[in-house]
């Protein structure tokens, strides 16, 4: 299935059913009057957050959506029947915004949330209606009202729990499979994560969603490689997890250039809490490994993981960080970094599984 999050739409909620105007008509029947029915309501067009959907994918081949427009109303007080609705179902997290695609109609970020996006119109009065007792025989009945037609841009942003950063190839689709059931497309050049990827870590027991994302190059702000476009997908995480591989030659830079285009592009996610490793460890010697390991303690401020995906070393520390940022976010505390990190002299020694 292709990813796809963003999608615009063209909605249109039914007309209402115009009134009828009719008289009584019977053999026998002395006062005949007007006995016109009103008109049916027009549907509504709905939007609904559903389950086991995380692309918009469906709209690519359906973007217009028309809710059935009310039966007119008959003779004999018969009213008529009421349009259907029409439901568009959406991914948890999907925002809806009006055609000028800034103005925000709804998040939808709950499972089963529903939003009416356009009312059906109302149904006009039959000639019954409008009989009184100084007009006993009303030769005239309302129209349906109209129904409301717009276009509205879909934007999908993933609710995960942690979020994957790092430049290309720095090994967060690699992350990803080992914690998880998750198989993204793992390969040796830049880019080949193409579209974000969730998977579900368990650690003690306790489960919470990983968002892995395309990875960011200087001016991805500007367009640059894949760009920023993605970065929404991980903006609603409660921490980051940046991951900067031990094969880059300056471990530094290569962390600040993360950095910049997280700060470039907003979205508060400068400020969310940031747990840093050093992953790929199992290519560096001993003494290469405690090198880097400094000049990235040195530029992020805080002592880094030490991890490999491969043989397992320092996952289960990282997994757990992570975790507990989770929980305190989550208990509304404030949010601060445990020290787990893997002592360098350890970094050779294999890990508890």
């Amino acid at each position: 299935m292709k990813f796809l999050d963003e999608a615009k739409v063209y909605i249109r909620s039914g007309d209402g059913g115009a009134g009828a105007v009719s008289f009584r008509r019977e053999k026998f029947i002395e006062f005949g009057g007007p006995d016109g029915g009103d008109g049916g309501r027009g549907g509504d067009v709905w939007v609904e957050a559903v389950n086991g959907l995380n692309t918009l994918i469906d709209f690519r081949y359906q973007q217009h959506f028309k809710a059935k427009i009310g039966t007119h109303g008959m003779g004999r007080n018969r009213t008529g029947a009421n349009g259907a609705d029409v439901t568009l179902k959406v991914p948890v997290g999907t925002q809806i915004f009006e055609e000028d695609n800034e103005t925000l109609i709804v998040d939808m970020t709950k499972e089963g949330q529903r939003f009416r996006l356009a009312k059906g119109g109302n149904g006009g009065f039959g000639n019954a209606y409008f009989k009184s007792s100084t007009n006993q025989a009303p030769n005239w009945a309302n129209p349906g009202l109209e129904g409301e037609e717009k276009t509205i841009w879909l934007r999908l942003k993933l609710i995960a729990d942690a979020g994957l950063v790092g430049l290309p190839n720095a090994g967060k689709s690699t992350f990803l499979a080992t914690v998880t059931r998750a198989r993204p497309k793992i390969a040796n050049y830049p880019f080949t994560t193409l579209h974000p990827n969730l998977g579900v870590a368990t650690i003690d027991g306790r489960e919470f969603v990983l968002a892995d994302i395309p990875g960011l190059i200087e001016g991805a702000h500007e367009g640059v490689g894949i760009g920023d476009r993605f970065l929404g997908h991980v903006e609603r995480t409660r921490v980051l997890l940046h991951l900067v591989s031990a094969q880059e030659e300056n471990v530094g830079k290569a962390y600040k250039t993360v950095k910049h285009e997280l700060e470039a592009y907003g979205g508060g996610l400068i400020d969310k809490p940031v747990v840093v490793a050093l992953s790929q460890i199992d290519v560096l010697d001993e003494a290469e490994l405690r090198k880097k390991a400094k000049e990235l303690e040195k530029a992020s401020g805080q002592k880094p993981f030490l991890i490999s995906a491969v043989t397992n070393k320092g996952m289960t520390e990282v997994l757990r960080a992570l975790r507990d940022v989770i929980v305190e976010a989550s208990a509304g505390e404030e949010t601060t970094l445990p020290d787990r990190s893997v002592p360098l002299r350890d970094a050779g020694e294999e890990e508890a599984q």
